[in-house]
Protein backbone atom coordinates (compact mmCIF):
# COMPACT_ATOMS: atom_id res chain seq x y z
CA UNK A 1 0.00 0.00 0.00
CA UNK A 2 1.00 3.55 -0.76
CA UNK A 3 2.09 5.66 2.22
CA UNK A 4 -0.08 8.24 3.20
CA UNK A 5 1.00 11.67 4.79
CA UNK A 6 -0.52 13.34 7.55
CA UNK A 7 -0.79 17.06 6.70
CA UNK A 8 1.72 18.35 8.75
CA UNK A 9 4.34 15.63 8.03
CA UNK A 10 3.63 16.13 4.83
CA UNK A 11 4.37 19.99 5.08
CA UNK A 12 7.58 19.14 7.26
CA UNK A 13 8.93 17.17 4.48
CA UNK A 14 8.07 18.90 1.80
CA UNK A 15 9.84 22.10 3.28
CA UNK A 16 12.97 19.90 4.06
CA UNK A 17 13.34 19.39 0.13
CA UNK A 18 13.09 22.75 -0.13
CA UNK A 19 15.68 23.46 2.22
CA UNK A 20 18.04 20.65 0.93
CA UNK A 21 17.94 22.36 -2.58
CA UNK A 22 18.10 25.65 -0.67
CA UNK A 23 21.09 24.58 0.39
CA UNK A 24 22.94 22.85 -2.40
CA UNK A 25 21.96 26.82 -4.65
CA UNK A 26 23.80 28.43 -1.58
CA UNK A 27 26.89 26.07 -2.12
CA UNK A 28 27.43 27.74 -5.41
CA UNK A 29 27.78 30.97 -4.00
CA UNK A 30 30.47 29.92 -1.66
CA UNK A 31 32.12 27.68 -4.57
CA UNK A 32 31.87 29.05 -8.23
CA UNK A 33 34.59 31.20 -10.22
CA UNK A 34 32.44 33.24 -11.60
CA UNK A 35 30.82 36.47 -10.61
CA UNK A 36 28.01 35.71 -13.06
CA UNK A 37 27.24 32.63 -10.64
CA UNK A 38 28.68 33.91 -7.29
CA UNK A 39 27.28 37.84 -7.54
CA UNK A 40 24.52 37.90 -10.36
CA UNK A 41 22.59 34.34 -9.47
CA UNK A 42 22.51 33.37 -13.27
CA UNK A 43 21.73 29.60 -11.97
CA UNK A 44 19.14 27.33 -10.81
CA UNK A 45 19.39 24.05 -8.55
CA UNK A 46 16.39 21.38 -9.05
CA UNK A 47 15.45 18.38 -7.87
CA UNK A 48 13.02 15.13 -9.00
CA UNK A 49 11.95 11.47 -8.27
CA UNK A 50 13.19 9.27 -9.77
CA UNK A 51 10.71 9.71 -12.96
CA UNK A 52 12.44 13.35 -13.47
CA UNK A 53 8.78 14.80 -12.21
CA UNK A 54 10.22 18.33 -10.37
CA UNK A 55 9.31 18.05 -6.96
CA UNK A 56 11.72 21.19 -5.56
CA UNK A 57 13.83 23.79 -7.08
CA UNK A 58 16.16 26.67 -5.30
CA UNK A 59 13.89 29.65 -3.84
CA UNK A 60 15.91 31.98 -5.71
CA UNK A 61 16.02 29.87 -8.69
CA UNK A 62 16.10 31.08 -12.50
CA UNK A 63 12.32 31.05 -14.05
CA UNK A 64 13.74 30.13 -17.41
CA UNK A 65 15.99 27.53 -16.19
CA UNK A 66 13.89 25.91 -13.90
CA UNK A 67 10.82 26.12 -15.85
CA UNK A 68 13.05 24.15 -19.03
CA UNK A 69 14.70 22.11 -17.04
CA UNK A 70 11.72 20.70 -15.37
CA UNK A 71 10.25 19.84 -19.07
CA UNK A 72 14.23 18.42 -20.04
CA UNK A 73 15.67 16.73 -17.35
CA UNK A 74 12.07 14.61 -17.24
CA UNK A 75 12.80 13.91 -20.87
CA UNK A 76 16.41 12.98 -20.19
CA UNK A 77 16.46 10.60 -17.52
CA UNK A 78 13.27 8.69 -18.46
CA UNK A 79 14.50 7.95 -22.14
CA UNK A 80 17.17 5.06 -20.58
CA UNK A 81 15.94 2.55 -18.19
CA UNK A 82 16.98 2.60 -14.76
CA UNK A 83 19.65 0.10 -14.98
CA UNK A 84 21.56 2.33 -17.05
CA UNK A 85 22.31 4.39 -14.23
CA UNK A 86 25.02 3.68 -11.09
CA UNK A 87 25.82 5.28 -8.39
CA UNK A 88 28.48 7.49 -8.42
CA UNK A 89 27.58 8.49 -12.32
CA UNK A 90 27.68 12.50 -13.37
CA UNK A 91 26.29 13.78 -16.39
CA UNK A 92 27.09 16.81 -18.48
CA UNK A 93 25.17 18.52 -21.10
CA UNK A 94 24.41 21.67 -23.05
CA UNK A 95 22.26 20.50 -25.92
CA UNK A 96 19.48 23.93 -25.78
CA UNK A 97 17.04 21.93 -27.53
CA UNK A 98 17.22 18.98 -24.59
CA UNK A 99 17.13 21.79 -21.83
CA UNK A 100 17.50 25.86 -20.97
CA UNK A 101 17.69 26.91 -24.67
CA UNK A 102 21.62 28.09 -25.28
CA UNK A 103 24.87 26.53 -24.87
CA UNK A 104 25.94 29.03 -22.21
CA UNK A 105 23.36 26.82 -20.14
CA UNK A 106 25.65 23.62 -18.79
CA UNK A 107 23.46 21.10 -16.52
CA UNK A 108 25.31 18.51 -14.25
CA UNK A 109 23.13 15.58 -13.47
CA UNK A 110 23.29 13.27 -10.79
CA UNK A 111 21.47 10.09 -9.94
CA UNK A 112 20.73 9.80 -6.21
CA UNK A 113 20.77 6.05 -4.95
CA UNK A 114 19.61 4.77 -1.52
CA UNK A 115 20.65 1.64 -0.41
CA UNK A 116 21.80 0.72 -3.65
CA UNK A 117 18.04 1.89 -5.03
CA UNK A 118 18.05 4.63 -7.70
CA UNK A 119 15.51 6.83 -5.69
CA UNK A 120 15.54 10.05 -7.69
CA UNK A 121 18.15 12.93 -9.81
CA UNK A 122 19.48 15.99 -8.50
CA UNK A 123 20.72 18.68 -11.44
CA UNK A 124 21.83 22.09 -11.52
CA UNK A 125 22.20 24.67 -14.39
CA UNK A 126 24.99 26.95 -14.69
CA UNK A 127 25.19 29.93 -17.21
CA UNK A 128 28.39 29.65 -17.76
CA UNK A 129 30.06 32.95 -18.74
CA UNK A 130 32.18 32.13 -21.50
CA UNK A 131 31.59 28.80 -23.73
CA UNK A 132 33.83 29.57 -26.60
CA UNK A 133 32.59 30.86 -30.41
CA UNK A 134 31.88 33.85 -31.22
CA UNK A 135 30.86 36.19 -28.73
CA UNK A 136 27.48 38.12 -30.59
CA UNK A 137 23.89 38.29 -30.88
CA UNK A 138 24.32 38.25 -34.56
CA UNK A 139 25.67 34.37 -35.05
CA UNK A 140 23.58 32.94 -37.89
CA UNK A 141 23.58 29.20 -36.46
CA UNK A 142 24.20 27.68 -33.44
CA UNK A 143 27.65 25.88 -34.55
CA UNK A 144 29.00 29.66 -34.03
CA UNK A 145 27.97 30.14 -30.71
CA UNK A 146 29.94 27.81 -28.63
CA UNK A 147 31.01 23.84 -27.94
CA UNK A 148 27.99 21.57 -27.81
CA UNK A 149 28.27 18.75 -25.39
CA UNK A 150 25.48 15.99 -25.50
CA UNK A 151 24.26 13.87 -22.50
CA UNK A 152 27.85 11.95 -22.07
CA UNK A 153 28.84 10.93 -18.63
CA UNK A 154 31.62 12.98 -16.31
CA UNK A 155 31.59 10.37 -13.79
CA UNK A 156 31.39 7.21 -14.48
CA UNK A 157 30.89 5.38 -11.02
CA UNK A 158 32.59 8.10 -9.76
CA UNK A 159 35.62 8.06 -11.52
CA UNK A 160 36.42 11.63 -13.55
CA UNK A 161 36.25 11.41 -17.28
CA UNK A 162 38.97 13.44 -18.09
CA UNK A 163 38.75 13.38 -21.66
CA UNK A 164 35.20 15.44 -21.17
CA UNK A 165 37.15 17.83 -19.65
CA UNK A 166 40.08 18.30 -21.82
CA UNK A 167 37.60 19.01 -24.25
CA UNK A 168 35.71 21.29 -22.80
CA UNK A 169 39.02 23.13 -21.64
CA UNK A 170 40.11 23.59 -25.19
CA UNK A 171 37.33 25.20 -26.25
CA UNK A 172 36.93 28.16 -24.09
CA UNK A 173 38.68 31.27 -23.31
CA UNK A 174 38.85 31.34 -19.51
CA UNK A 175 39.15 27.50 -19.09
CA UNK A 176 40.32 27.83 -15.42
CA UNK A 177 36.95 29.89 -14.59
CA UNK A 178 35.10 27.53 -16.52
CA UNK A 179 36.03 23.97 -15.62
CA UNK A 180 36.00 25.25 -11.83
CA UNK A 181 32.31 26.36 -12.48
CA UNK A 182 31.81 22.84 -13.37
CA UNK A 183 33.59 21.35 -9.71
CA UNK A 184 30.96 23.95 -8.10
CA UNK A 185 28.20 22.06 -10.28
CA UNK A 186 29.59 18.83 -8.77
CA UNK A 187 29.72 20.43 -5.13
CA UNK A 188 26.14 21.29 -5.65
CA UNK A 189 24.80 18.21 -6.48
CA UNK A 190 26.61 15.98 -3.92
CA UNK A 191 25.52 18.47 -1.22
CA UNK A 192 21.86 17.48 -2.56
CA UNK A 193 22.54 13.38 -2.72
CA UNK A 194 23.73 13.72 0.97
CA UNK A 195 21.07 15.55 2.41
CA UNK A 196 18.57 13.58 0.51
CA UNK A 197 19.80 10.42 2.00
CA UNK A 198 20.11 11.99 5.38
CA UNK A 199 16.51 12.47 5.16
CA UNK A 200 15.39 9.35 3.87
CA UNK A 201 17.08 7.89 6.86
CA UNK A 202 15.92 10.19 9.29
CA UNK A 203 12.30 9.85 8.31
CA UNK A 204 12.62 5.67 7.95
CA UNK A 205 11.59 6.15 4.48
CA UNK A 206 12.86 3.23 1.56
CA UNK A 207 12.21 5.57 -1.47
CA UNK A 208 10.61 9.15 -2.15
CA UNK A 209 8.04 7.40 -4.33
CA UNK A 210 4.50 8.11 -2.15
CA UNK A 211 5.72 11.22 -1.10
CA UNK A 212 6.14 12.55 -4.39
CA UNK A 213 2.84 11.53 -5.71
CA UNK A 214 1.63 13.71 -2.84
CA UNK A 215 3.75 16.56 -3.35
CA UNK A 216 2.48 16.60 -6.79
CA UNK A 217 -1.04 15.87 -6.33
CA UNK A 218 -1.64 18.40 -4.03
CA UNK A 219 -0.24 21.08 -5.74
CA UNK A 220 -2.44 20.07 -8.68
CA UNK A 221 -5.34 20.33 -7.19
CA UNK A 222 -4.76 23.80 -5.41
CA UNK A 223 -3.04 25.20 -8.59
CA UNK A 224 -6.33 24.15 -10.58
CA UNK A 225 -8.79 25.37 -7.74
CA UNK A 226 -7.37 28.57 -8.47
CA UNK A 227 -7.74 28.73 -11.94
CA UNK A 228 -11.48 27.43 -11.74
CA UNK A 229 -12.19 30.80 -10.00
CA UNK A 230 -11.98 32.49 -13.63
CA UNK A 231 -14.44 32.42 -16.28
CA UNK A 232 -13.89 30.68 -18.77
CA UNK A 233 -13.38 31.91 -21.90
CA UNK A 234 -10.15 32.64 -24.57
CA UNK A 235 -7.62 35.69 -24.12
CA UNK A 236 -5.79 37.38 -26.81
CA UNK A 237 -2.48 39.51 -26.86
CA UNK A 238 0.28 40.82 -29.26
CA UNK A 239 3.85 41.71 -28.83
CA UNK A 240 5.69 43.25 -31.55
CA UNK A 241 9.50 42.66 -30.53
CA UNK A 242 12.29 44.80 -32.57
CA UNK A 243 15.64 42.73 -34.15
CA UNK A 244 18.70 43.44 -35.14
CA UNK A 245 18.40 42.81 -38.80
CA UNK A 246 14.73 42.82 -41.21
CA UNK A 247 11.80 43.20 -39.87
CA UNK A 248 9.92 42.91 -36.61
CA UNK A 249 9.15 40.12 -34.52
CA UNK A 250 5.29 39.39 -34.06
CA UNK A 251 4.23 37.30 -30.96
CA UNK A 252 0.95 36.08 -30.79
CA UNK A 253 -0.82 34.37 -28.16
CA UNK A 254 -4.41 33.03 -27.28
CA UNK A 255 -4.90 32.21 -23.57
CA UNK A 256 -7.92 29.52 -23.58
CA UNK A 257 -9.46 29.22 -19.92
CA UNK A 258 -11.72 25.99 -19.63
CA UNK A 259 -12.98 24.77 -15.79
CA UNK A 260 -9.55 24.41 -14.40
CA UNK A 261 -6.84 23.98 -17.81
CA UNK A 262 -5.48 26.58 -19.22
CA UNK A 263 -4.65 26.79 -23.11
CA UNK A 264 -1.55 29.07 -24.56
CA UNK A 265 -1.45 28.61 -28.55
CA UNK A 266 1.33 30.92 -29.85
CA UNK A 267 -0.01 30.10 -33.26
CA UNK A 268 0.90 33.14 -35.80
CA UNK A 269 4.17 33.79 -34.20
CA UNK A 270 7.08 35.07 -36.78
CA UNK A 271 9.02 32.18 -38.11
CA UNK A 272 12.65 31.92 -36.80
CA UNK A 273 15.51 34.47 -37.73
CA UNK A 274 18.38 34.53 -39.08
CA UNK A 275 20.09 35.33 -35.44
CA UNK A 276 20.51 34.05 -32.17
CA UNK A 277 16.79 35.27 -30.91
CA UNK A 278 15.25 32.41 -31.88
CA UNK A 279 13.65 30.07 -28.97
CA UNK A 280 13.75 26.42 -28.33
CA UNK A 281 9.86 25.00 -26.77
CA UNK A 282 11.55 23.90 -23.50
CA UNK A 283 12.97 28.18 -22.99
CA UNK A 284 9.42 29.22 -24.45
CA UNK A 285 7.51 27.01 -21.86
CA UNK A 286 9.33 28.22 -18.75
CA UNK A 287 8.26 31.77 -19.50
CA UNK A 288 4.83 31.32 -20.38
CA UNK A 289 4.32 29.01 -17.13
CA UNK A 290 6.12 31.71 -14.95
CA UNK A 291 3.67 34.28 -16.20
CA UNK A 292 0.69 31.88 -14.98
CA UNK A 293 2.12 30.86 -12.17
CA UNK A 294 2.80 34.26 -11.23
CA UNK A 295 -0.87 35.24 -11.70
CA UNK A 296 -2.70 32.17 -9.89
CA UNK A 297 -0.67 30.89 -7.59
CA UNK A 298 2.34 32.71 -6.64
CA UNK A 299 3.00 31.13 -3.14
CA UNK A 300 2.81 27.55 -3.61
CA UNK A 301 5.86 25.90 -4.32
CA UNK A 302 7.13 25.03 -7.67
CA UNK A 303 7.03 21.40 -9.06
CA UNK A 304 5.52 19.27 -11.55
CA UNK A 305 1.98 19.98 -10.20
CA UNK A 306 1.89 23.40 -10.80
CA UNK A 307 2.60 22.76 -14.77
CA UNK A 308 0.29 19.93 -15.09
CA UNK A 309 -3.11 22.34 -15.50
CA UNK A 310 -1.04 24.21 -18.47
CA UNK A 311 -0.60 23.30 -22.36
CA UNK A 312 1.61 25.07 -24.76
CA UNK A 313 0.85 25.29 -28.28
CA UNK A 314 4.05 26.54 -30.33
CA UNK A 315 4.36 25.98 -33.95
CA UNK A 316 7.80 24.53 -34.72
CA UNK A 317 9.85 26.38 -36.53
CA UNK A 318 8.53 29.54 -35.07
CA UNK A 319 10.46 32.20 -33.49
CA UNK A 320 9.44 30.33 -30.10
CA UNK A 321 9.89 26.91 -31.27
CA UNK A 322 12.80 27.06 -33.37
CA UNK A 323 14.78 23.93 -35.24
CA UNK A 324 18.25 22.95 -34.78
CA UNK A 325 20.74 24.70 -36.05
CA UNK A 326 19.26 28.12 -35.56
CA UNK A 327 21.25 30.23 -33.43
CA UNK A 328 19.76 30.60 -29.87
CA UNK A 329 22.57 32.20 -28.04
CA UNK A 330 20.37 35.55 -27.16
CA UNK A 331 17.47 33.39 -26.88
CA UNK A 332 16.07 35.72 -23.34
CA UNK A 333 16.17 38.88 -26.13
CA UNK A 334 12.99 37.15 -27.24
CA UNK A 335 11.65 35.16 -24.67
CA UNK A 336 11.95 37.04 -21.95
CA UNK A 337 8.84 38.61 -23.78
CA UNK A 338 6.67 36.11 -23.40
CA UNK A 339 5.76 36.64 -19.48
CA UNK A 340 4.69 39.73 -20.33
CA UNK A 341 2.32 38.89 -23.38
CA UNK A 342 1.00 36.33 -21.51
CA UNK A 343 0.21 39.38 -18.52
CA UNK A 344 -1.23 41.45 -21.20
CA UNK A 345 -3.68 38.97 -22.62
CA UNK A 346 -5.32 38.36 -19.39
CA UNK A 347 -4.80 41.99 -17.94
CA UNK A 348 -8.57 42.08 -19.52
CA UNK A 349 -9.98 39.11 -16.85
CA UNK A 350 -7.16 39.79 -13.72
CA UNK A 351 -6.27 43.37 -14.04
CA UNK A 352 -5.16 43.48 -10.60
CA UNK A 353 -2.92 40.75 -10.95
CA UNK A 354 -0.61 42.03 -14.07
CA UNK A 355 1.82 44.44 -14.31
CA UNK A 356 2.88 47.05 -17.03
CA UNK A 357 5.81 45.97 -19.03
CA UNK A 358 9.05 46.18 -17.55
CA UNK A 359 12.50 47.57 -18.47
CA UNK A 360 14.56 44.63 -17.56
CA UNK A 361 12.26 42.43 -20.08
CA UNK A 362 14.26 41.22 -21.73
CA UNK A 363 17.51 41.16 -19.11
CA UNK A 364 20.38 43.02 -21.06
CA UNK A 365 23.49 41.12 -21.08
CA UNK A 366 26.89 42.55 -21.68
CA UNK A 367 29.94 40.40 -22.46
CA UNK A 368 33.18 41.80 -22.49
CA UNK A 369 36.25 39.83 -23.32
CA UNK A 370 39.67 40.84 -24.46
CA UNK A 371 43.43 40.22 -22.94
CA UNK A 372 45.83 42.15 -20.55
CA UNK A 373 48.22 44.45 -20.85
CA UNK A 374 50.02 41.20 -20.15
CA UNK A 375 48.78 39.71 -23.24
CA UNK A 376 46.52 37.07 -20.55
CA UNK A 377 42.88 36.58 -21.63
CA UNK A 378 39.86 38.16 -19.22
CA UNK A 379 35.94 37.20 -19.84
CA UNK A 380 33.12 39.09 -18.06
CA UNK A 381 29.78 38.25 -18.35
CA UNK A 382 27.35 41.87 -16.51
CA UNK A 383 23.56 41.08 -16.47
CA UNK A 384 21.73 44.61 -16.10
CA UNK A 385 18.23 45.02 -15.06
CA UNK A 386 15.59 48.08 -15.96
CA UNK A 387 12.42 49.51 -14.00
CA UNK A 388 9.60 47.13 -13.03
CA UNK A 389 6.43 47.79 -14.38
CA UNK A 390 4.12 48.91 -12.15
CA UNK A 391 1.50 47.00 -11.02
CA UNK A 392 -2.62 48.32 -9.72
CA UNK A 393 -1.67 48.93 -6.31
CA UNK A 394 2.35 49.68 -6.73
CA UNK A 395 5.20 51.44 -8.27
CA UNK A 396 7.63 49.49 -10.03
CA UNK A 397 10.61 48.12 -8.78
CA UNK A 398 13.90 49.87 -9.86
CA UNK A 399 16.57 48.66 -11.63
CA UNK A 400 15.01 44.88 -11.41
CA UNK A 401 15.54 41.93 -13.74
CA UNK A 402 12.09 40.51 -14.37
CA UNK A 403 11.23 37.63 -15.35
CA UNK A 404 14.33 36.60 -14.76
CA UNK A 405 15.03 37.22 -11.40
CA UNK A 406 18.92 37.74 -11.52
CA UNK A 407 20.84 39.99 -9.78
CA UNK A 408 22.95 43.27 -10.52
CA UNK A 409 26.80 42.42 -10.41
CA UNK A 410 28.17 44.86 -7.92
CA UNK A 411 30.91 47.73 -9.40
CA UNK A 412 33.69 46.61 -7.06
CA UNK A 413 33.72 42.89 -8.03
CA UNK A 414 33.23 43.64 -12.05
CA UNK A 415 36.15 46.45 -11.71
CA UNK A 416 38.11 43.44 -9.90
CA UNK A 417 37.06 41.09 -12.49
CA UNK A 418 37.94 43.15 -15.56
CA UNK A 419 40.50 45.80 -16.67
CA UNK A 420 37.60 48.08 -17.29
CA UNK A 421 36.41 51.29 -15.08
CA UNK A 422 33.42 51.95 -14.05
CA UNK A 423 32.64 55.85 -13.75
CA UNK A 424 28.95 55.87 -13.50
CA UNK A 425 25.89 53.45 -11.75
CA UNK A 426 22.95 55.32 -11.21
CA UNK A 427 19.14 55.90 -11.65
CA UNK A 428 17.57 58.26 -14.36
CA UNK A 429 15.22 60.85 -13.34
CA UNK A 430 11.83 60.93 -15.69
CA UNK A 431 12.77 57.33 -17.00
CA UNK A 432 9.64 55.75 -15.01
CA UNK A 433 6.66 55.66 -16.59
CA UNK A 434 3.85 57.81 -15.84
CA UNK A 435 0.96 56.69 -14.35
CA UNK A 436 -1.35 56.60 -11.03
CA UNK A 437 1.24 53.91 -10.20
CA UNK A 438 4.50 54.71 -11.69
CA UNK A 439 6.96 52.49 -13.68
CA UNK A 440 10.33 51.67 -11.85
CA UNK A 441 13.15 54.16 -12.85
CA UNK A 442 16.08 52.63 -15.41
CA UNK A 443 19.84 52.92 -14.72
CA UNK A 444 23.12 54.53 -16.65
CA UNK A 445 26.04 52.60 -16.43
CA UNK A 446 29.10 54.31 -18.05
CA UNK A 447 32.26 52.09 -18.52
CA UNK A 448 36.16 53.49 -19.60
CA UNK A 449 38.55 51.45 -21.59
CA UNK A 450 41.69 51.92 -19.69
CA UNK A 451 44.39 53.92 -21.99
CA UNK A 452 47.56 54.10 -19.76
CA UNK A 453 50.40 54.56 -22.12
CA UNK A 454 52.89 52.84 -19.57
CA UNK A 455 50.48 49.30 -19.93
CA UNK A 456 48.54 49.44 -23.40
CA UNK A 457 45.47 47.48 -23.18
CA UNK A 458 44.49 45.38 -26.17
CA UNK A 459 41.34 46.13 -27.76
CA UNK A 460 37.82 44.94 -25.67
CA UNK A 461 35.25 43.15 -27.67
CA UNK A 462 31.67 43.81 -26.33
CA UNK A 463 29.09 41.49 -27.45
CA UNK A 464 25.49 43.05 -26.21
CA UNK A 465 22.17 41.04 -25.76
CA UNK A 466 19.14 43.71 -25.16
CA UNK A 467 16.05 45.55 -26.82
CA UNK A 468 13.66 48.35 -26.13
CA UNK A 469 15.74 50.30 -28.15
CA UNK A 470 12.95 51.19 -30.28
CA UNK A 471 10.26 50.33 -28.44
CA UNK A 472 9.93 51.12 -24.78
CA UNK A 473 7.98 49.66 -22.02
CA UNK A 474 4.39 49.85 -22.60
CA UNK A 475 1.84 51.21 -19.66
CA UNK A 476 -1.05 49.59 -18.99
CA UNK A 477 -4.93 51.31 -18.21
CA UNK A 478 -4.01 54.95 -19.39
CA UNK A 479 0.14 54.31 -17.99
CA UNK A 480 2.38 55.66 -19.88
CA UNK A 481 5.70 53.96 -21.63
CA UNK A 482 8.75 53.88 -19.93
CA UNK A 483 11.94 56.00 -21.25
CA UNK A 484 14.01 53.40 -24.00
CA UNK A 485 17.26 51.97 -23.67
CA UNK A 486 20.21 53.73 -25.24
CA UNK A 487 23.93 52.70 -26.03
CA UNK A 488 26.58 55.06 -26.72
CA UNK A 489 30.33 55.39 -27.74
CA UNK A 490 31.90 58.17 -26.40
CA UNK A 491 28.10 60.15 -26.58
CA UNK A 492 27.81 58.58 -30.00
CA UNK A 493 25.03 55.73 -30.92
CA UNK A 494 26.69 52.13 -31.07
CA UNK A 495 25.13 48.86 -32.56
CA UNK A 496 23.52 47.58 -29.79
CA UNK A 497 22.74 44.05 -31.80
CA UNK A 498 26.34 42.44 -32.62
CA UNK A 499 29.42 42.60 -31.61
CA UNK A 500 31.36 45.70 -30.43
CA UNK A 501 35.10 46.27 -30.57
CA UNK A 502 36.11 49.11 -28.14
CA UNK A 503 39.68 50.98 -28.10
CA UNK A 504 41.34 52.53 -25.06
CA UNK A 505 39.99 55.54 -23.85
CA UNK A 506 36.30 54.95 -25.25
CA UNK A 507 33.59 55.93 -22.65
CA UNK A 508 30.47 53.45 -22.95
CA UNK A 509 27.42 54.48 -21.71
CA UNK A 510 24.61 51.84 -21.23
CA UNK A 511 20.67 53.27 -20.50
CA UNK A 512 18.88 50.73 -19.02
CA UNK A 513 14.73 51.09 -19.58
CA UNK A 514 12.70 52.59 -17.12
CA UNK A 515 9.22 50.25 -16.49
CA UNK A 516 6.02 51.10 -17.92
CA UNK A 517 3.19 53.26 -15.66
CA UNK A 518 -0.22 51.68 -14.43
CA UNK A 519 -3.32 53.93 -14.78
CA UNK A 520 -4.03 57.52 -15.72
CA UNK A 521 -0.81 59.90 -14.72
CA UNK A 522 -3.33 62.21 -13.81
CA UNK A 523 -5.35 60.12 -10.79
CA UNK A 524 -1.70 59.86 -8.86
CA UNK A 525 -1.74 60.61 -5.29
CA UNK A 526 -0.27 64.58 -5.18
CA UNK A 527 1.76 62.87 -1.83
CA UNK A 528 3.42 60.33 -4.31
CA UNK A 529 4.25 62.80 -6.68
CA UNK A 530 6.04 65.55 -4.35
CA UNK A 531 7.73 62.29 -2.93
CA UNK A 532 9.02 61.31 -5.84
CA UNK A 533 10.28 64.97 -6.53
CA UNK A 534 11.96 64.75 -2.97
CA UNK A 535 13.92 62.00 -3.92
CA UNK A 536 14.61 62.78 -7.61
CA UNK A 537 12.64 60.21 -9.15
CA UNK A 538 10.92 62.77 -11.02
CA UNK A 539 12.25 66.30 -11.42
CA UNK A 540 10.01 69.39 -11.77
CA UNK A 541 9.71 69.30 -15.29
CA UNK A 542 8.56 65.98 -15.67
CA UNK A 543 5.90 66.34 -13.09
CA UNK A 544 4.54 69.06 -14.92
CA UNK A 545 4.82 67.44 -18.44
CA UNK A 546 3.74 64.11 -16.82
CA UNK A 547 1.84 64.53 -14.09
CA UNK A 548 0.21 68.20 -14.73
CA UNK A 549 1.83 69.12 -11.57
CA UNK A 550 3.18 72.46 -10.91
CA UNK A 551 5.74 72.19 -8.29
CA UNK A 552 6.22 76.32 -7.19
CA UNK A 553 2.24 76.38 -6.18
CA UNK A 554 2.31 72.29 -5.56
CA UNK A 555 -0.70 72.07 -7.21
CA UNK A 556 -2.47 70.50 -10.31
CA UNK A 557 -2.49 72.24 -13.06
CA UNK A 558 -4.16 69.74 -15.40
CA UNK A 559 -7.37 67.70 -14.34
CA UNK A 560 -8.73 66.96 -11.34
CA UNK A 561 -7.89 64.67 -7.98
CA UNK A 562 -9.87 64.44 -4.37
CA UNK A 563 -6.38 65.61 -2.58
CA UNK A 564 -4.32 68.03 -3.20
CA UNK A 565 -1.06 68.05 -1.04
CA UNK A 566 -0.40 67.53 2.70
CA UNK A 567 1.61 69.66 4.58
CA UNK A 568 4.39 66.29 5.89
CA UNK A 569 4.53 66.28 2.54
CA UNK A 570 5.36 70.23 1.09
CA UNK A 571 8.15 69.96 4.37
CA UNK A 572 10.09 67.00 3.04
CA UNK A 573 10.36 68.51 -0.22
CA UNK A 574 11.56 71.96 1.15
CA UNK A 575 14.28 70.11 3.23
CA UNK A 576 15.86 67.45 -0.10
Amino acid sequence: MAAVFDPITLEILWRRLISIVDEADSSVSRTAFSSLLRDAHDYTCIFTDKKGRELAQGTFATPGQSGAMALGIKNIVTKYPADYYHPGDIFIINDPWALAGHLNDICVISPIFYKNQLTSFTACVFHHSDIGGRVSSDNQDVFEEGIFIPFVKLYDRGVLNQSVLDMIRWNVRTPEQVIGDIRSQVAANHVCSEKICQMLEDNDLENLDDLADQIIGFTEKSMRGMIEKIPDGTYAAKGIIEQNQGQDIVIQAKISISKSDIVVDLDGSSGQVKWGGNVVYNFTYAYVFMAIKSIFAPDIPNNEGCARPIKLIAPEGTVVNCRFPAAVAARMMIGHFLTEIIYRGLSEVLPDRVIASSGGTPAAMNVFYGRRFDGKPWHSVIIRGGGMGAGAANDGNYVYIFPANGANTPVEIFENDTPLIVERRELIPDSGGPGKMRGGLGKREVFRVPDDRYAPLPPVNLGIQAGRYIYPPKGLFGGKPGARAQFLINGSPGNPYGLTQLQPGDVVTIDAPGGGGYGDPLERDIDLILSDLAEGYVSPRGARKDYGFDVKTSRRIVGTTKKQTSKKAKLNLHQS
